[in-house]
């Protein structure tokens, strides 16, 4: 009885940790949707309002109809996190793969190449990056933005995981079916790993649309830039249009919150088959 009125106590407190920890974390988002739709003049006056005197729609009217380039920043932003996202769905995927079922020579090496590439800081292959992209051509391009950010070691890592803990049986079955190793990835292996896939989709697509540090190096054209390169348009020198960016941010919130809120189901999936044997 002790026990069972201690466990029930820890729930309780257990719940009440999370509860805040929520209010913490969703209090900042509820104060940027309500100065969205606030004039300048209400946001900048110090005063802790939280919701609208002045309630205007004036904000979102301007972004949508008098920035001429947002839609444009839109649809980069789409195009580039979209394309991103499917292209490391599939290279993390098949390099994943490989590492957990396939034998070739350097098997080890390249493994163990990849586990050392997670410890680099992204910030560091920067500059390299930049480098290299001025040299074939590709600043302010699409490809630019696309092709060094298409494979990501952290998740050809996670796929390895999976695939380990992934039934031999069904591979076996299929191969005395006649199939050859393409084939068994592409029809058996990958449809059963849309837990997988559909975490690495989530986690993919918003580091790509939330990337804000790899197209202030490489986009330098107003008409290339992405929406969080665009945001940051409205912030001057002498005065930041706070109206406006809060408006443009609810708006380039939405699509990440939508993927998430999709494809949250499969994230318990995904980590109980990518944690166990190495």
């Amino acid at each position: 009885m002790i026990n069972i009125s201690r466990f029930s106590w820890l729930k309780i407190l257990l719940y009440v940790l999370l509860t805040v920890y929520a209010l913490i974390t969703l209090i900042p988002f509820l104060w940027a949707l309500s100065a969205s739709f606030k004039p300048l003049s209400e946001i900048v006056n110090g005063e802790p309002n939280f919701l609208p005197k002045n309630f205007t729609l004036d904000n979102y009217k301007q972004i949508f109809l008098q920035e001429p380039l947002f839609w444009r920043w839109l649809l980069n932003s789409i195009v580039i996190a979209v394309s991103v996202t499917l292209l490391n769905l599939a290279f993390n995927s098949m390099a994943g793969y490989a590492l957990a079922r396939l034998r070739f020579v350097g098997k080890r090496f390249w493994f163990f190449l990849i586990l050392a590439v997670l410890a680099v800081p992204a910030q560091i292959t920067l500059i390299p990056t930049f480098l290299i992209l001025k040299a074939i051509g590709w600043l302010n391009s699409y490809q630019g933005m696309i092709v060094p950010s298409m494979v990501n070691a952290t998740f050809i890592f996670m796929m390895r995981q999976f695939f380990v803990n992934f039934p031999r049986e069904l591979e076996e079955a299929a191969q005395l079916d006649g199939l050859n190793t393409f084939e068994i990835f592409r029809h058996i292996v990958l449809p059963l790993a849309t837990p997988a896939l559909a975490a690495q989709a989530v986690f993919v697509f918003m580091g790509s649309w939330n990337n804000f540090l790899l197209p202030v190096v490489i986009l330098f054209e107003p008409e290339m830039f992405t929406l969080p390169l665009g945001l940051n348009t409205f912030k001057g020198q002498y005065i930041s249009y706070w109206n406006y960016i809060m408006a443009a941010s609810m708006i380039f919130t939405l699509p990440a919150l939508g993927i998430y809120a999709f494809f949250n189901r499969y994230f318990i999936q995904s980590a109980t088959f990518t944690g166990g044997k190495g």
